[in-house]
Protein backbone atom coordinates (compact mmCIF):
# COMPACT_ATOMS: atom_id res chain seq x y z
CA UNK A 1 0.00 0.00 0.00
CA UNK A 2 0.99 3.54 -0.87
CA UNK A 3 -0.21 6.13 1.15
CA UNK A 4 -0.14 9.98 0.61
CA UNK A 5 1.31 10.91 3.71
CA UNK A 6 3.59 13.95 2.76
CA UNK A 7 4.36 15.08 6.61
CA UNK A 8 7.83 13.63 6.10
CA UNK A 9 9.24 15.12 3.33
CA UNK A 10 10.60 18.99 3.26
CA UNK A 11 8.86 22.29 2.01
CA UNK A 12 11.18 22.89 -0.54
CA UNK A 13 9.72 19.33 -2.25
CA UNK A 14 7.04 19.74 -1.56
CA UNK A 15 6.95 22.98 -3.64
CA UNK A 16 9.86 21.09 -6.04
CA UNK A 17 7.69 18.10 -6.92
CA UNK A 18 4.60 19.74 -6.25
CA UNK A 19 3.51 17.29 -3.46
CA UNK A 20 1.75 19.86 -0.94
CA UNK A 21 -1.69 20.02 -0.29
CA UNK A 22 -3.69 18.25 2.53
CA UNK A 23 -3.11 14.66 2.57
CA UNK A 24 -6.50 12.44 2.98
CA UNK A 25 -4.64 9.85 4.93
CA UNK A 26 -5.82 7.48 2.66
CA UNK A 27 -4.31 4.50 0.32
CA UNK A 28 -3.80 6.14 -2.85
CA UNK A 29 -2.04 2.53 -4.00
CA UNK A 30 -3.01 -0.93 -3.50
CA UNK A 31 -1.54 -3.82 -5.08
CA UNK A 32 -2.06 -7.34 -4.02
CA UNK A 33 1.30 -9.28 -4.63
CA UNK A 34 0.79 -13.20 -4.96
CA UNK A 35 4.20 -14.85 -4.96
CA UNK A 36 3.33 -18.45 -6.10
CA UNK A 37 4.49 -21.50 -3.63
CA UNK A 38 7.66 -22.44 -5.94
CA UNK A 39 8.78 -18.99 -6.25
CA UNK A 40 9.00 -18.90 -9.53
CA UNK A 41 6.28 -16.07 -10.64
CA UNK A 42 4.56 -13.00 -9.30
CA UNK A 43 1.48 -11.60 -9.94
CA UNK A 44 0.12 -8.46 -9.07
CA UNK A 45 -3.36 -7.30 -9.01
CA UNK A 46 -3.73 -3.21 -8.78
CA UNK A 47 -7.04 -2.32 -7.08
CA UNK A 48 -8.46 0.81 -8.15
CA UNK A 49 -8.26 3.64 -5.11
CA UNK A 50 -12.04 4.52 -6.02
CA UNK A 51 -13.05 0.93 -5.80
CA UNK A 52 -16.25 0.59 -4.11
CA UNK A 53 -16.16 -1.47 -0.74
CA UNK A 54 -17.93 -2.95 2.40
CA UNK A 55 -15.45 -1.69 5.06
CA UNK A 56 -15.68 -4.39 8.09
CA UNK A 57 -16.49 -3.08 11.76
CA UNK A 58 -13.72 -1.54 13.75
CA UNK A 59 -12.13 0.49 16.11
CA UNK A 60 -11.82 4.01 14.97
CA UNK A 61 -8.29 4.99 15.17
CA UNK A 62 -9.04 8.48 15.84
CA UNK A 63 -11.84 8.32 18.15
CA UNK A 64 -11.46 4.92 19.80
CA UNK A 65 -14.85 4.51 19.01
CA UNK A 66 -16.02 1.08 17.94
CA UNK A 67 -18.33 1.33 14.48
CA UNK A 68 -20.40 -0.36 12.17
CA UNK A 69 -19.35 -2.06 8.76
CA UNK A 70 -20.23 0.06 6.06
CA UNK A 71 -20.17 1.05 2.44
CA UNK A 72 -17.06 3.12 1.28
CA UNK A 73 -14.27 3.87 -1.05
CA UNK A 74 -11.29 0.83 -0.23
CA UNK A 75 -8.99 3.71 0.15
CA UNK A 76 -10.73 4.95 2.48
CA UNK A 77 -10.59 2.02 5.41
CA UNK A 78 -7.00 3.68 5.84
CA UNK A 79 -8.07 6.85 7.44
CA UNK A 80 -10.72 4.82 9.55
CA UNK A 81 -8.73 2.05 11.11
CA UNK A 82 -4.98 2.29 9.97
CA UNK A 83 -3.10 -0.47 8.05
CA UNK A 84 -4.92 -3.13 9.69
CA UNK A 85 -8.49 -2.44 8.80
CA UNK A 86 -7.02 -1.93 4.88
CA UNK A 87 -6.17 -5.07 4.82
CA UNK A 88 -9.27 -6.80 6.61
CA UNK A 89 -10.83 -4.66 3.51
CA UNK A 90 -8.80 -6.20 0.93
CA UNK A 91 -9.55 -9.93 2.60
CA UNK A 92 -13.02 -9.54 2.46
CA UNK A 93 -13.63 -8.46 -0.79
CA UNK A 94 -10.86 -10.31 -2.83
CA UNK A 95 -11.38 -13.77 -0.42
CA UNK A 96 -7.52 -13.58 -0.65
CA UNK A 97 -5.65 -13.74 2.87
CA UNK A 98 -2.90 -11.21 2.88
CA UNK A 99 0.13 -12.55 4.62
CA UNK A 100 2.27 -9.62 4.75
CA UNK A 101 1.99 -5.69 3.48
CA UNK A 102 4.58 -3.34 2.49
CA UNK A 103 3.61 0.37 3.53
CA UNK A 104 5.32 3.24 1.55
CA UNK A 105 4.39 7.00 2.33
CA UNK A 106 5.86 9.66 0.24
CA UNK A 107 9.64 10.32 2.41
CA UNK A 108 9.60 6.03 2.10
CA UNK A 109 9.13 5.81 -1.23
CA UNK A 110 11.18 8.85 -2.35
CA UNK A 111 14.16 7.10 -0.34
CA UNK A 112 14.09 3.49 -1.84
CA UNK A 113 14.35 5.15 -5.51
CA UNK A 114 17.38 7.25 -4.08
CA UNK A 115 18.76 3.88 -2.62
CA UNK A 116 18.81 1.98 -5.87
CA UNK A 117 20.24 5.08 -7.64
CA UNK A 118 16.93 6.06 -9.60
CA UNK A 119 14.58 4.29 -12.21
CA UNK A 120 14.53 4.79 -15.27
CA UNK A 121 10.93 4.60 -17.33
CA UNK A 122 9.87 5.30 -21.22
CA UNK A 123 6.80 6.41 -22.80
CA UNK A 124 5.79 6.49 -26.54
CA UNK A 125 4.29 9.82 -25.92
CA UNK A 126 4.60 12.94 -24.56
CA UNK A 127 3.36 12.71 -20.62
CA UNK A 128 1.77 16.14 -18.64
CA UNK A 129 0.01 16.32 -16.14
CA UNK A 130 -1.80 19.71 -14.73
CA UNK A 131 -1.47 18.72 -10.95
CA UNK A 132 1.79 17.23 -10.24
CA UNK A 133 3.49 18.95 -13.16
CA UNK A 134 5.19 15.93 -14.75
CA UNK A 135 6.59 16.86 -17.60
CA UNK A 136 8.29 13.79 -19.88
CA UNK A 137 9.26 13.84 -23.75
CA UNK A 138 8.39 10.59 -25.19
CA UNK A 139 11.25 8.39 -24.57
CA UNK A 140 13.64 7.36 -21.52
CA UNK A 141 14.52 9.10 -18.39
CA UNK A 142 16.08 7.95 -15.48
CA UNK A 143 13.68 9.42 -13.10
CA UNK A 144 15.66 10.77 -8.97
CA UNK A 145 12.92 10.11 -6.29
CA UNK A 146 11.47 13.18 -6.38
CA UNK A 147 10.35 13.13 -10.12
CA UNK A 148 9.62 9.31 -9.60
CA UNK A 149 6.96 10.31 -7.50
CA UNK A 150 5.33 12.58 -9.97
CA UNK A 151 5.29 9.65 -12.17
CA UNK A 152 3.44 7.38 -10.02
CA UNK A 153 1.07 9.98 -8.68
CA UNK A 154 -0.04 11.90 -11.65
CA UNK A 155 -3.67 10.98 -13.01
CA UNK A 156 -4.28 14.19 -15.41
CA UNK A 157 -2.08 12.96 -18.10
CA UNK A 158 -5.30 12.49 -19.96
CA UNK A 159 -9.09 11.16 -19.40
CA UNK A 160 -7.58 7.38 -18.12
CA UNK A 161 -7.98 8.77 -14.62
CA UNK A 162 -6.55 6.16 -12.27
CA UNK A 163 -6.60 3.78 -14.75
CA UNK A 164 -3.86 5.76 -16.35
CA UNK A 165 -2.01 5.98 -13.09
CA UNK A 166 -1.90 2.34 -12.45
CA UNK A 167 -0.58 1.53 -15.57
CA UNK A 168 2.42 4.17 -15.09
CA UNK A 169 2.62 2.13 -11.58
CA UNK A 170 2.76 -1.23 -12.61
CA UNK A 171 5.51 -0.06 -15.70
CA UNK A 172 6.68 1.58 -12.39
CA UNK A 173 7.51 -1.43 -10.35
CA UNK A 174 8.83 -3.45 -13.67
CA UNK A 175 11.60 -0.57 -14.45
CA UNK A 176 12.42 -0.68 -10.51
CA UNK A 177 12.71 -4.20 -9.74
CA UNK A 178 15.30 -3.79 -13.50
CA UNK A 179 17.45 -1.11 -11.63
CA UNK A 180 17.78 -3.34 -8.67
CA UNK A 181 19.45 -6.32 -10.68
CA UNK A 182 21.07 -4.40 -13.09
CA UNK A 183 22.94 -1.59 -10.49
CA UNK A 184 22.91 -5.64 -8.36
CA UNK A 185 21.63 -3.24 -5.51
CA UNK A 186 21.35 -6.52 -3.31
CA UNK A 187 24.77 -7.25 -4.02
CA UNK A 188 25.61 -4.59 -1.66
CA UNK A 189 25.14 -4.93 1.89
CA UNK A 190 24.88 -1.25 3.08
CA UNK A 191 22.12 -0.53 -0.11
CA UNK A 192 20.71 -3.63 0.63
CA UNK A 193 20.10 -2.99 4.36
CA UNK A 194 18.94 0.31 3.73
CA UNK A 195 16.74 -1.00 1.10
CA UNK A 196 15.15 -3.22 3.53
CA UNK A 197 14.66 -1.05 6.28
CA UNK A 198 12.52 1.78 4.05
CA UNK A 199 10.63 -0.98 2.90
CA UNK A 200 9.82 -2.67 6.03
CA UNK A 201 9.48 0.31 8.46
CA UNK A 202 9.36 0.80 11.89
CA UNK A 203 9.81 -2.35 13.87
CA UNK A 204 7.26 -1.57 16.25
CA UNK A 205 4.75 -2.15 13.12
CA UNK A 206 4.15 -6.20 12.69
CA UNK A 207 3.90 -6.17 8.94
CA UNK A 208 4.59 -9.81 9.08
CA UNK A 209 8.21 -9.19 7.30
CA UNK A 210 11.48 -9.02 8.83
CA UNK A 211 14.18 -6.89 6.91
CA UNK A 212 16.15 -10.21 6.74
CA UNK A 213 13.09 -11.78 5.30
CA UNK A 214 12.57 -8.68 2.96
CA UNK A 215 16.53 -9.40 1.73
CA UNK A 216 16.04 -12.96 1.33
CA UNK A 217 12.44 -13.08 -0.63
CA UNK A 218 14.45 -10.13 -3.05
CA UNK A 219 17.51 -12.01 -3.79
CA UNK A 220 15.35 -15.06 -4.60
CA UNK A 221 12.88 -13.01 -6.86
CA UNK A 222 15.62 -10.85 -8.11
CA UNK A 223 16.97 -13.35 -10.08
CA UNK A 224 13.52 -13.84 -12.30
CA UNK A 225 12.97 -12.90 -15.12
CA UNK A 226 10.04 -9.84 -15.99
CA UNK A 227 8.54 -12.50 -18.05
CA UNK A 228 8.04 -14.32 -14.91
CA UNK A 229 5.75 -11.72 -13.40
CA UNK A 230 2.38 -10.42 -14.54
CA UNK A 231 -0.01 -7.53 -14.12
CA UNK A 232 -3.48 -6.70 -14.29
CA UNK A 233 -6.09 -4.49 -12.85
CA UNK A 234 -9.47 -5.61 -10.88
CA UNK A 235 -12.21 -5.65 -13.75
CA UNK A 236 -14.43 -3.05 -12.85
CA UNK A 237 -18.14 -2.98 -14.61
CA UNK A 238 -18.95 0.76 -13.83
CA UNK A 239 -19.81 3.16 -11.19
CA UNK A 240 -21.46 2.41 -8.18
CA UNK A 241 -25.22 3.31 -7.82
CA UNK A 242 -24.79 3.15 -3.92
CA UNK A 243 -21.25 5.29 -3.17
CA UNK A 244 -20.98 8.42 -5.73
CA UNK A 245 -18.04 8.37 -7.83
CA UNK A 246 -17.20 4.93 -6.74
CA UNK A 247 -16.06 1.76 -9.14
CA UNK A 248 -17.64 -1.13 -8.85
CA UNK A 249 -16.13 -4.37 -9.38
CA UNK A 250 -16.99 -6.78 -11.97
CA UNK A 251 -17.87 -9.65 -9.40
CA UNK A 252 -17.41 -12.46 -11.65
CA UNK A 253 -14.31 -11.49 -13.54
CA UNK A 254 -12.60 -10.39 -10.34
CA UNK A 255 -13.66 -13.51 -8.79
CA UNK A 256 -11.96 -15.08 -11.50
CA UNK A 257 -8.50 -13.36 -10.67
CA UNK A 258 -8.72 -14.04 -7.10
CA UNK A 259 -9.66 -17.77 -7.63
CA UNK A 260 -6.26 -18.14 -9.36
CA UNK A 261 -4.61 -16.56 -6.92
CA UNK A 262 -6.30 -18.64 -4.01
CA UNK A 263 -5.34 -21.51 -5.74
CA UNK A 264 -1.73 -20.68 -7.06
CA UNK A 265 -2.39 -20.40 -10.13
CA UNK A 266 -1.28 -18.15 -13.14
CA UNK A 267 -3.66 -15.06 -14.33
CA UNK A 268 -1.94 -15.49 -18.26
CA UNK A 269 -0.10 -18.03 -19.93
CA UNK A 270 3.32 -18.33 -20.35
CA UNK A 271 3.55 -17.51 -24.08
CA UNK A 272 0.91 -14.49 -24.08
CA UNK A 273 1.55 -11.27 -25.93
CA UNK A 274 -1.23 -9.28 -24.77
CA UNK A 275 -0.12 -5.41 -24.39
CA UNK A 276 -2.09 -2.38 -22.47
CA UNK A 277 -3.50 0.39 -24.29
CA UNK A 278 -1.81 3.65 -23.79
CA UNK A 279 -3.77 5.43 -22.82
CA UNK A 280 -5.64 2.55 -21.27
CA UNK A 281 -9.60 1.91 -21.62
CA UNK A 282 -12.06 2.02 -19.13
CA UNK A 283 -13.29 -1.59 -20.03
CA UNK A 284 -11.62 -4.41 -17.58
CA UNK A 285 -7.58 -4.35 -19.07
CA UNK A 286 -5.56 -6.89 -20.36
CA UNK A 287 -3.56 -9.74 -18.26
CA UNK A 288 0.01 -8.84 -19.35
CA UNK A 289 3.28 -10.26 -18.65
CA UNK A 290 5.97 -8.01 -17.00
CA UNK A 291 8.59 -8.12 -19.95
CA UNK A 292 5.47 -6.21 -22.32
CA UNK A 293 6.02 -3.53 -19.64
CA UNK A 294 9.96 -3.17 -19.95
CA UNK A 295 11.24 -0.55 -21.66
CA UNK A 296 12.33 -1.24 -24.99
Amino acid sequence: MGTDGRDTITRKEKREYYAGGVACDCTDTLMLVHVSQAQDRVSVVSLPRDSYADIPAHRDKATGQERPARPGKINGAYAQGGPALSVRTVESMTGVRVDRYLQLDFRRFMDSVETVGGVQVCTPRALKDKTTKLDLAPGSHLLNGGRSLQYVRSRHVDNSADFGRIQRQQRFLVAALRGVRTENVLADPVRAARLARLLVGSARVDRGFSTEQVLTLATRLGRLPASSMEFTTVPVSGFSGKLNGALQWDRAKAGKVFTALQQDQPLTTPDSQARLSDPPRFESPATVRGDTLECR
